[in-house]
């Protein structure tokens, strides 16, 4: 029976750790001379994206070809979807093409779980609405394990727009499952009612939610959101929430900056923070290639 990867929600801590383990070991060829191996020689790999992406996007499509898979990729503006072809209706035919992993990104919460149950495919989320974005929380968590060798116990800050973030939620997910610390912290009309309960201490201020924290993570703030007034200013948002080295200083001083990126310089982080020598955000972005590795080759084994 195949399995996808719709969420962090629906893993246990076992199998996160399994797949963080099986990424360690991806992470050696991404970073080797030689970057092919074997692992799905003979399988198909179809990325289709209604959203814009080129980091998520290409980290897939490099991530299947180092591999050996056959990979393409498909944009809602350039498909039939543009002539008025149903989510579903596309999905079927992609599926009746013989695709074995269909990576999809989608504007609507809950979309890959829709399309999940209709495909013989190994449907995996890379990004679905306000709701979760699985990879990028595994590729979070391989970086800070790397670095810390260890997440159980670590206070962990995530700072910026919580509510329109799937980014966050995954994280939640996945760091509470493995033992961590999280807090959130960001403007009042960006933090979602109810977000305690997933198990996180909220903080409408930076200082608090940074105090001794030993990861600090910033969020992107989505330009298009600022026209609906949630914030006055850019430059507002960095005066009172943007990460500089003067906040940084009261994180532990071995703490990890981190973004899932694109970052708007300036705004969720300074210059010098995004430059600094303890920031890994461009090692996240290797981790995303590795974790995205492991989880296509595991799909294609049976699962995790």
């Amino acid at each position: 029976m195949k399995q996808d990867l719709l969420g962090l929600k629906e893993l246990s801590a076992d199998q996160i750790i399994h797949i963080l383990d099986t990424a360690a070991s991806m992470k050696e060829l991404v970073k080797s001379q030689n970057k092919k191996a074997p692992h799905l020689q003979g399988k198909t790999v179809v990325n289709l994206f209604y959203e814009n992406s080129t980091r998520t996007r290409l980290s897939f499509e490099l991530a299947a070809k180092y591999m050996s898979a056959n990979a393409a990729n498909i944009t809602a503006s350039g498909s039939s979807v543009a002539k008025g072809e149903t989510l579903i209706d596309t999905a079927e035919t992609i599926n009746a093409m013989g695709t074995d992993i269909l990576v999809m990104r989608h504007s609507m919460s809950g979309a890959p779980h829709l399309l999940a149950p209709l495909v013989s495919a190994s449907v995996v989320n890379a990004g679905d609405g306000m709701n979760e974005h699985p990879t990028q929380a595994l590729l979070d968590m391989l970086t800070i394990k790397e670095h810390k060798g260890h997440i159980e116990g670590l206070k962990v800050a995530i700072i910026g727009d919580v509510y329109h973030s799937r980014v966050v939620r995954s994280n939640i997910y996945g760091l509470t499952k493995l033992g961590a610390e999280v807090s959130v912290g960001g403007p009042s009309t960006l933090m979602p009612m109810g977000i305690d309960k997933l198990g996180v201490k909220v903080y409408n201020t930076v200082h608090e939610a940074i105090m001794d924290a030993d990861i600090v993570m910033g969020l992107r703030i989505q330009m298009e959101r600022q026209k609906k007034g949630l914030f006055p200013s850019t430059r507002e948002y960095f005066r009172f929430f943007g990460i500089d080295e003067q906040r940084l200083r009261l994180a532990k001083p071995d703490a990890l900056v981190m973004h899932p990126g694109p970052v708007n310089r300036g705004v969720e982080l300074s210059t010098s923070v995004i430059d600094g020598d303890r920031s890994v955000i461009t090692d996240q972005v290797t981790s995303g290639v590795a974790v995205r590795m492991a989880v296509m080759y595991m799909l294609s084994r049976g699962g995790f």
